[in-house]
This record gives structure tokens, C-alpha cells and sequence, in this order.
């Protein structure tokens, strides 16, 4: 799959969270991309403090049956290059971008149901993981535990909601590590969900995204369960950006 250069036009920007935004892209040049769900593209900007150009990458958050368009999702990042580019862009305005690219995809794994894990903005490339596994004839059994902080960072519940009354062989769980008062979910890190709620990883293919810590963190708690197929992508501390 070829590393192209696209010109795309903002579509929609939706404020999800506190620091949490979504941005849609519709493609101009060229009118659409073919990517597997996982990858990602990348930006090219000045640093704001030496002003050489950097790049930094963003995991496509939507699926690739969606091809003129593309959805973005990422927290700001005071002195950030990348998510400071993203959030002073403006409905209309052109951008470009490099892509796709990326070894973070879904795989076919003949014969296994599918465990995604996800802590804070590394639910965007396992969106368009799911939303492709949705669109199939016959969606693989899929389980997504995704690790937030508070209620104020709570995003996608409805559409996971959904998700799940559209394809029942989905079950999703969001947990929160320091929850506020008044909360009835499940509370607790991700980790936890895998210590109580796995078994057994035998028929499993598993899709880690996240902060470098929990990835470790989890990769070893799984191991200690059997063996199985782990593809993994680190973020730079939930920002939304895979690391280089």
C-alpha cells in the first residue's frame, strides 16, 4: 500500500470530552484512501519552540468503507506540535496530510474471537477496527475493554451502546481509574478487566492501544494466560499519536 499525499478539507469538528476532539476530513486530492482499519496517517508542521519541521501521526479513527472522508481523534496537548495544528484547524479549512501507513491492523486470525484494549485516545484506531468488523457479513466475536479516567472524560458511550444492540457478538465495558462520586460502572484500570474477565486466551487475537505502561502492563498479564496472537500500538501518553 503506497504513501501518498492527500489534500483534504475540514468536514465537521466535534469537542467530545474537556481535551478531547474529533475532526473530519473529507478528501480533495486525492478524492479518496484506501486503508486497513488500525493505520494511520501523518502531519508535517514547524515545532513552535525551534521551528524545524516535525511529523507526528494520527491513527484513523473511522472505517475504511468510508473512504472520501476520514475521522481523527486526539487530546490537546499544551506546547504539542501535532494536536496544536489539529485544534486551530477550522471548518473549511485545507490541510494535508502523508498516508496510510502503519503495521496496526486487523487481521483475519481464522478461528479467533477478537480482545481490543484501549486506554484513553488509543480507542481511535480500534473504532475503525470495529466499525469494519461490524460492517461484515458475519462480525467476529469482539470484546473492547478501554480504560478512562473520570465521567468527564466519557465519550462514544452511546455509540458503543448502539454498536452492541446493532451486532450482538460485540461487548464493550468502559472502566473508570479515578471515578467521581455517583458512578455505577466498572471502576478500576483496564488490567483489572483482563485479571477477572479472561481466562483463557487460546481462541484469542488481541489489539493493544495505549500508553507504553499499560500495553506492557497487559502484554505480560495475557502472557501469563496462554499464548496468542498480541498486535500492539504505543501512544505518546494517550495524545492520540502513535509513536514513531
Amino acid at each position: 500500500m503506497a504513501i501518498e499525499t492527500f489534500a483534504a478539507q475540514v468536514d465537521s469538528i466535534k469537542d467530545l470530552t474537556h481535551d478531547v476532539r474529533q475532526l473530519d476530513l473529507r478528501l480533495i486530492e486525492p478524492k479518496t484512501i484506501v486503508f486497513k482499519p488500525g493505520q494511520f496517517i501523518s502531519f508535517e508542521m514547524p515545532h513552535p519552540k525551534t521551528g524545524h519541521l516535525v511529523t507526528r501521526a494520527y491513527s484513523i479513527a473511522s472505517q475504511p468503507s468510508r473512504s472520501d472522508v476520514i475521522t481523527l481523534l486526539f487530546n490537546l496537548v499544551p506546547g504539542g506540535p501535532g494536536s496544536g495544528l489539529l485544534f486551530h484547524l477550522t471548518a473549511g479549512e485545507k490541510t494535508h496530510f502523508k498516508g496510510p501507513a502503519g503495521n496496526f491492523y486487523l487481521r483475519e486470525d481464522q478461528g479467533r474471537e477478537l480482545l481490543f484494549i484501549a486506554s484513553g485516545t488509543g480507542i481511535a484506531p480500534i473504532r475503525s477496527m470495529l466499525l469494519a468488523n461490524a460492517e461484515r457479513p458475519d462480525p467476529r466475536p469482539a470484546t473492547l475493554f478501554w480504560g478512562l479516567r473520570s465521567q468527564r472524560d466519557l465519550y462514544y458511550q452511546g455509540e458503543l451502546v448502539e454498536w452492541m444492540r446493532r451486532t450482538p457478538t460485540l461487548r464493550a465495558i468502559t472502566t473508570l481509574s479515578r471515578p467521581d462520586p455517583g458512578w455505577f460502572g466498572e471502576s478500576g484500570r483496564v488490567l483489572r478487566l483482563i485479571e477477572e474477565r479472561i481466562a483463557s486466551v487460546k481462541n484469542l487475537s488481541v489489539y493493544l492501544c495505549g500508553h507504553s505502561a499499560m500495553i506492557a502492563d497487559a502484554t505480560a498479564l495475557l502472557q501469563k494466560k496462554g499464548l496468542c496472537p498480541i498486535y500492539r500500538e504505543k501512544y505518546y501518553d494517550d495524545k492520540g499519536s502513535p509513536e514513531d
